[in-house]
């Protein structure tokens, strides 16, 4: 048999390996997801010492990378405004240059840009972290001691995730609004009533309920993707011939945060 032909015969192997991975990986995530949203609202799941770490990782999560965020929202902000003012102005539509600065920026880039920021700093990192847990023995030395891993390290990462990403999407838009204003108005209060009429009109009833629950979905997705790769692994001889590495799951997120801003989008516009 010519190598093509082999090739060809191992096609729909090879297509059904993928299918299964993918479904497996998805199953956990659907199934992790459920648990988390059972332990987070059960009371017995904020014990002191989960409490402790609940602290000490929502710090973690969130207070380096609060102020360096902060301050590049405010320098995009002032960037976008100043760019979409001008070219607004030069095509007579200058307007209508605020609203579309408030649309892009604050309904559409913050919020991704402030979830991706908490993946690539903090929730990806906890993943890796708990993965090393799991290789380490540490989380078959809690289930041997009665505790469950999933209440006591992981939980507190999902949750400290999901707050880091809202804070810094909520901070960042009030930073953006700010500085969309004075990128216009420059510090003076004369376009305070036409400024809050507009983002009245911009924030409807509709919009920012989708607003907010993309926000959370955003900040769902990047919290636990990343737990669930690193919670569980393929069996040694699915990984030996099929590795689900940790491309793979950062390629989920990204699908799942691309598949959220287009459903976002649809709602607004369509």
């Amino acid at each position: 048999m010519s190598p093509a032909s082999h090739a060809a015969a191992l096609l729909p192997d090879r297509l059904w390996r993928t299918v299964q991975r993918w479904t497996v990986a998805w199953g956990r995530i659907f199934y992790l997801g459920a648990v988390v949203l059972v332990l987070t609202l059960s009371p017995s799941s904020y014990s002191r010492g989960t409490r402790w770490r609940l602290a000490r990782h929502m710090y973690q999560n969130t207070a380096p990378i609060l102020l360096g965020f902060t301050v590049l929202a405010a320098l995009l902000s002032l960037v976008i405004t100043r760019i979409v003012v001008v070219t607004a102005w030069s095509y007579g539509l200058s307007r209508y240059a605020l609203e579309m600065v408030i649309r892009v920026l604050v309904l559409e880039l913050i919020p991704l840009t402030a979830a991706l920021f908490v993946a690539m700093r903090a929730t990806i990192p906890n993943g890796t972290q708990l993965a090393l847990l799991r290789q380490s023995g540490r989380l078959d030395a809690l289930r041997a001691h009665g505790a469950d891993p999933v209440r006591v390290e992981m939980l507190p990462r999902v949750v400290a995730g999901v707050y880091a990403s809202i804070t810094l999407a909520a901070l960042s838009c009030v930073v953006a609004l700010v500085m969309a204003y004075l990128g216009v108005y420059g510090f003076n209060l004369a376009g305070v009533p036409v400024y809050t009429r507009m983002f009245g009109q911009v924030f409807a009833p509709q919009i920012t309920l989708v607003f907010v629950l993309k926000t959370l979905a955003f900040s769902l997705a990047i919290a636990l993707i990343p737990m669930a790769s690193g919670l569980y692994e393929s069996a040694s001889a699915e990984r030996a011939q099929q590795p689900d590495s940790e491309l793979g799951g950062l390629a989920r997120m990204f699908a799942v945060l691309l598949l959220i801003e287009v459903i976002s989008l649809m709602s607004n516009y369509y």
